[in-house]
């Protein structure tokens, strides 16, 4: 049973990457708007503006994949193909609220959605917060976005809000602890391809490894962690209270009061 009909909104590397995924699912005949991406497989199009739409394509489903700047004209210029809808929103910081607003009364459902990068290889995690859908609606939301990668759904708004600095942030803070690794390999002395290759390979092993184990993170901490040895003098200096714990504090918090003055 291939998946509905979707309008998807932006096909850049997040939209690309669900695309993507859709496609290997079996996806009924769709349409991308996009000014850049290339055309798809028959029966899917491509259009560049919404006034190419055409007339007699009526999705299931509208994915909005674009920056959250000009959400109102775009929600707009989608009036015409609106009404019966899911749209799920992938616009950082627009509320369910100013989405509806948007919407000009359409008769839609709205479905806030925040995909990570990982998701361009389909390693993602999407937190996801709607009051609209029933139950059937819900799975069918929760079918699309595993293309990409986990799926969390959230009950509220205010919930997604504190996901997005965690999940939505957090690649940005995993990507800085290997800059970080290298360049302290660097430093010691390694040669520029080795530091580069022990910093990446390390982050990228440790998350395999934490995938693939069902012990808590804090165990597989511990697990490599010998009293008294080498690692834990390293941890010694990380896990003062001055040091990680109260940096990724300060950091989740100047997180979500940016994210709270982007949706003011």
């Amino acid at each position: 049973m291939s998946l509905p009909s979707l309008l998807l909104v932006g096909c850049g590397k997040m939209g690309g990457a669900l695309w993507q995924g859709w496609l290997e699912e079996g996806l009924a005949p769709s349409v991308i708007l996009d000014r850049r991406c290339e055309a798809p497989p028959a029966p899917h199009r491509v259009v560049r503006s919404p006034s190419e739409i055409p007339e007699d394509f009526k999705p299931d489903i509208i994915i909005l994949a674009v920056k959250p700047a000009g959400m109102e004209e775009t929600m707009a210029s989608l009036r015409p193909v609106l009404d019966d809808t899911i749209v799920i929103s992938m616009l950082a910081a627009r509320t369910i609220e100013s989405l509806r607003a948007a919407s000009d009364g359409a008769r839609t459902k709205i479905v806030r959605a925040m995909p990570n990068t990982p998701a361009s290889i389909g390693k993602g995690v999407t937190g996801v917060c709607s009051t609209d859908l029933n139950e059937d609606e819900r799975k069918l939301c929760t079918t699309l976005l595993s293309a990409v990668g986990d799926v969390a759904w959230v009950e509220s708004e205010a919930l997604l809000e504190a996901l997005t600095p965690i999940s939505g942030c957090g690649p940005a803070y995993v990507f800085l602890l290997a800059e970080l690794l290298e360049k302290e390999a660097l430093r010691v002395g390694l040669p520029p391809d080795t530091a580069r290759l022990i910093a990446r390979g390390t982050v990228s092993g440790a998350g395999a490894l934490l995938e693939a184990s069902p012990e808590e993170s804090a165990t597989l901490r511990k697990n490599v962690t010998s009293p008294n040895g080498v690692t834990a003098k390293a941890l010694e200096a990380m896990m003062a209270p001055e040091a990680w714990p109260a940096t990724m504090t300060r950091a989740i918090d100047a997180a979500m009061a940016r994210a709270r003055e982007m949706a003011s």
